[in-house]
């Protein structure tokens, strides 16, 4: 557009004066330079903007980066802050439930030896005859005391004889020096069927044996009769076959189970932590 206007001026001079070809081509040469200089300088505008474009949308996706960085770290610490509070809960509960398997233990160990302390006393007390009909074992904090038939009743009859109240009574002795232990009674017969007035079979035996038993405790030796408990297990409770009259033997027989009173340990486990219970 300016070199049309210029043109125009030209062209008027021209025609209104009188211009030298020479003048004349000077001033189209200078007009030509400052166009092109002119071109030159739109040009570069053009390229500067287009870069300021481009600069400009590169700070902004950096800042856009920047942001999402931030927000990371943020999401970062705290969950680095939750761990830390979760680690230090979780080592809270590990300590509490080791606590907890202390107090179990110490428990158990302390059953463990007032068991073995009672064995030991019951042995003791028990002379080398008795010795043969009697077998006394520890086992998990329980003492069994397994006593023969041929010691405990008259042949085929659920009634003591004289030599197994000796028997019951120092056992019963011992019984009522350790008051926290619970007594089981469980009577054992053999496979041989058995049909008499009262007793219709092996399980009535054996129940009948085992409440003579509990009853002789506490009637002639005064054990607490809420400690102890009257069971027939019949001929499926065996220690041995039953095919032969020594392995019969053996199977008759009635056992005085005397273990730890369970409500000390249901105490215990009512106490655990809730991660340990779970």
């Amino acid at each position: 557009m300016k070199r049309i206007f210029l043109l125009v001026g030209l062209s008027g001079l021209v025609m209104t004066s009188c211009v030298s070809k020479k003048k004349y081509d000077d001033l189209q040469s200078q007009f030509d330079s400052v166009y092109q200089a002119q071109q030159s300088c739109n040009n570069e505008l053009t390229k500067c903007n287009a870069e300021v474009e481009g600069l400009r949308s590169r700070l902004e996706s950096d800042a856009q980066n920047v942001r999402s960085l931030q927000n990371a770290l943020d999401q970062c610490l705290n969950a680095q802050s939750s761990g830390n509070v979760n680690i230090t809960k979780l080592i809270e509960q590990i300590d509490s439930s080791n606590k907890y398997i202390k107090q179990l233990i110490n428990s158990k160990n302390k059953s463990d030896s007032l068991s073995q302390v009672l064995t030991n006393n019951l042995t003791r007390s028990l002379s080398r005859d008795e010795m043969e009909d009697v077998n006394i074992q520890v086992q998990k904090a329980v003492v069994f005391i397994s006593l023969s038939d041929n010691m405990l009743y008259r042949s085929g009859s659920y009634e003591i004889s004289d030599r197994a109240n000796e028997v019951l009574g120092k056992i019963a002795k011992i019984i009522k020096d350790y008051p926290t232990y619970d007594v089981m009674v469980e009577g054992n017969t053999d496979n041989v069927p058995i049909s008499r007035e009262n007793i219709r079979n092996n399980w009535d035996l054996s129940a009948l044996r085992a409440s003579s038993v509990v009853m002789a405790l506490q009637n002639k030796h005064g054990v607490d009769p809420s400690r102890m408990t009257a069971g027939g297990r019949g001929e499926y409770n065996t220690v041995t076959t039953n095919a032969t009259p020594q392995g019969r033997a053996k199977n008759r027989r009635t056992e005085i189970i005397i273990l730890p009173n369970l409500d000390q340990f249901m105490d215990l486990i009512g106490q655990a932590p809730e991660e340990a219970v779970q």
